[in-house]
């Protein structure tokens, strides 16, 4: 029954909006449509989200059953109600899969290619057939945590994998000449970017969810900021033919950031999210679409992701915000933005809190004020990103007091917020 109320409430708000105000996206962001700040109101129930994002990446969690035990074990002594496993990275999936069988030429692949030298074959022959998202879920549900895979790389593939060498068709890219022209450089790792708009990739995404849904007793599933597409790409043949049967035999505009070409892309994109959450709830009803995005003006700017239409649609049932900041005051800031404040008056709404890199450790002081600010302005909790970081300190603590803070920012346990 609440489920149905925020589902009503999302979509009378989002009708009242469209009358009244126009799209959200022609708002301004951080207030009201007339720049009237939104006052956040601090949340006075007993329920939290208190998660962590568990990666293959500067991580050992999820190579070994007594890793993955005495990892969930860690997380339960501490509190926490959330997992966030990463199922889909790097271009393999991280669980037996037939579709991935067919599509790569691999059940799944633990082990991220870094050097862009190959699979690792040593290491992935060295875990058999061990299903490690098995031992994850039946180690989490037996020390009541909820389970959320993390759909990791989303529409985003490493250039060299099997996927995108298998299907180069599947491909867009930017303005330019292949292969140049599909790069997308993330750091020192070049990847490229499966067109979202393609039937053949949307079937082969919609198989993988399917299956994984079918196959496993998850709580839902999480899309991340990879679950778009760079405003620069779209110029693929695919794309460009698409457009023009759409638009009188007219080319996109060979300006990327053209208004009309950025809405029309980023709404296939909404309406293809749309048929995800339909195959999440044919599969496994009481499962969410969690989405863990940028805020919405670098989502959408940056990468024609408009989550904020995406929850007025009723597709998002949790938005946990990726808020990486090094300073408190623009923590703070981000935490005011217009959209976000929107959504947790109709979803439950987290803050997604940096607790370092590789070799880039965040303080437990700074971590818990991040924390406290979440709290005060009224949202539903936080996950950590990542948690390896949790537990490396910068100098000058020690273990000791990181774990002291965290045994105080979790004093009590408190179960999951629930739509």
């Amino acid at each position: 029954m609440k489920r149905l109320f925020y589902l009503a409430l999302a979509g009378l708000t989002a009708l009242f909006l469209w009358v009244s105000q126009g799209p959200l996206w022609a708002i301004p962001f951080g207030g009201t449509s007339d720049g009237t700040p939104i006052q956040a109101v601090p949340n006075s129930g007993t329920s939290e989200i208190r998660g962590a994002w568990l990666t293959n990446v500067d991580s050992e969690v999820l190579f070994s059953r007594s890793a993955v035990q005495k990892t969930l074990q860690r997380l339960a002594d501490y509190r926490f109600n959330t997992i966030y496993p990463t199922v889909w990275s790097w271009g393999y999936t991280l669980y037996p899969s037939q579709v991935a069988t067919r599509e790569i030429g691999y059940q799944q692949g633990l082990y991220p290619d870094f050097a862009a030298t190959g699979r690792r074959e040593a290491l992935e022959n060295a875990q058999g057939n061990r299903d490690a998202l098995l031992e994850v879920i039946t180690s989490a549900h037996a020390h009541n945590l909820s389970v959320i895979p993390w759909f990791e790389f989303g529409f985003m593939a490493p250039a060299t994998s099997p996927l995108a060498q298998r299907h180069p068709d599947w491909l867009t890219q930017k303005q330019g000449s292949p292969p140049s022209a599909r790069f997308y450089q993330e750091g020192e790792h070049t990847r490229v970017w499966l067109n979202p708009l393609h039937p053949e990739v949307q079937q082969f995404l919609l198989e993988l969810i399917g299956e994984l849904m079918a196959n496993y007793e998850v709580d839902g599933l999480q899309l991340d900021d990879h679950f778009s597409l760079p405003v620069e790409f779209g110029y693929d043949p695919y794309t460009v033919n698409l457009y023009q049967q759409e638009h009188e035999g007219q080319s996109p505009p060979a300006n990327p950031r053209d208004a009309e070409w950025m809405r029309w892309r980023a709404d296939k994109i909404t309406a293809f999210v749309g048929r995800v959450f339909r195959t999440i709830k044919a599969q496994r009803p009481a499962a969410i679409l969690s989405v863990s995005p940028n805020p919405a003006h670098f989502a959408y700017g940056r990468f024609l992701q408009d989550w904020p239409r995406w929850q007025q649609l009723g597709y998002i049932e949790e938005l946990i915000l990726q808020v990486y900041r090094d300073n408190l005051a623009s923590f703070r800031q981000t935490l005011r933005d217009r959209e976000i404040q929107q959504s947790r008056a109709q979803i439950p709404t987290g803050v997604g809190i940096l607790t370092g890199l590789r070799n880039q450790p965040v303080s437990m002081s700074l971590i818990q004020q991040q924390v406290q600010a979440v709290r005060d302005m009224g949202f539903d909790g936080v996950s950590f990103f990542f948690y390896e970081t949790l537990w490396q300190p910068v100098p000058g603590e020690t273990m000791s007091d990181r774990t002291s803070i965290l045994q105080q920012l979790f004093r009590q346990s408190r179960s999951r917020v629930q739509i």
